[in-house]
């Protein structure tokens, strides 16, 4: 009540110190409804990401900012003309390494990388978005995180015409967290497959635009090179840069060709890899995308 002493309730600590107070080391919080996020872990290096060079450019960008910042902001005095947070855009198809440029990001300043699946956690029940990302939010205020937004454009993309009172709240509900990734002090990067999805109005205020285009055939002949193990042996008819300029598709997608093929090798007691199972691993994979080839 009104006249109760200040300190007169129970005090009660987080999960995240008693698992520091307990165990010595950092609490990572788990996947739920109330944190809406995965923390992302990558074993690869920025060799391993194969990007156009234009690319590779605005993403070093954004390693200034967050290796500058501070100095940025309190010795050059810019904290009254700028934002304390980074928000940007990767745009481009499936595969192209959004994911894994978010991750090495995180990986090179020792910082926790969250990805939320916007897709999978919009709710069809109005206010339970606004609760469960605000809530994340709220964790992730003064911890330094990297917010990753995949599918973004499920939630940020351009705003339903208020036609009845359910619009005008989804509208109202999407305000408000867009207000809180302006306001987020940290680093935010928003994925979608389609720069053209994004609202305008939000769009405006990214810092930058980055996009992440389908492989040419240098970059996927690289791909196709670097992904498979060295203790692969490619049998005698498999000609990597022929299948780099045949088939257009992207990392993620050589990346489980490579698997496919790798693995049917293993079943078979060799290391060499057959022709015929990259083929049928592209197959798989274009199958995926509404096309098909005749192995």
């Amino acid at each position: 009540s009104q006249n109760e002493p200040l300190l007169s309730g129970s005090l009660q600590l987080s999960n995240e110190y008693i698992h520091y107070f307990t165990q010595g080391t950092p609490y990572y919080p788990s996947f739920s409804t109330k944190f809406p996020a995965e923390r992302l872990e990558t074993a690869m290096e920025w060799e391993d990401l194969v990007l156009p060079d234009a690319t590779k450019e605005e993403v070093r960008d954004i390693l200034l900012w967050m290796k500058y910042k501070d100095t940025l902001m309190q010795d050059w005095g810019m904290r009254k003309k700028l934002k304390r947070g980074l928000k940007t855009l990767f745009y481009g198809p499936p595969g192209t390494g959004k994911t894994l440029t978010a991750s090495l990001l995180g990986k090179q300043m020792g910082m926790e990388v969250y990805r939320i699946d916007l897709s999978q956690v919009v709710s069809k029940y109005i206010g339970e978005t606004e609760k469960n990302l605000g809530s994340l939010f709220d964790q992730a205020q003064n911890k330094n995180w990297i917010l990753f937004f995949d599918e973004a454009d499920a939630l940020f993309g351009s705003r339903t015409k208020t036609s009845d009172s359910k619009d005008r709240y989804a509208n109202q509900e999407v305000a408000y967290l867009l207000q809180r990734v302006e306001d987020y002090p940290g680093v935010v990067i928003l994925a979608s497959n389609l720069k053209g999805n994004m609202d305008e109005a939000f769009a405006r205020r990214f810092q930058s635009m980055i996009l992440f285009p389908m492989p040419n055939v240098e970059q996927r002949f690289e791909l196709w090179k670097r992904t498979f193990s060295p203790k692969a042996v490619m049998a005698e008819d498999v000609d990597l840069f022929h299948i780099a300029e045949e088939y257009e598709l992207a990392g993620g997608a050589i990346t489980n060709v490579v698997r496919y093929a790798s693995l049917k090798a293993l079943g078979k007691g060799t290391n060499v890899i057959g022709l015929n199972d990259i083929l049928q691993g592209v197959k798989k994979e274009l199958w995926k995308e509404g096309k098909t080839i005749s192995v």
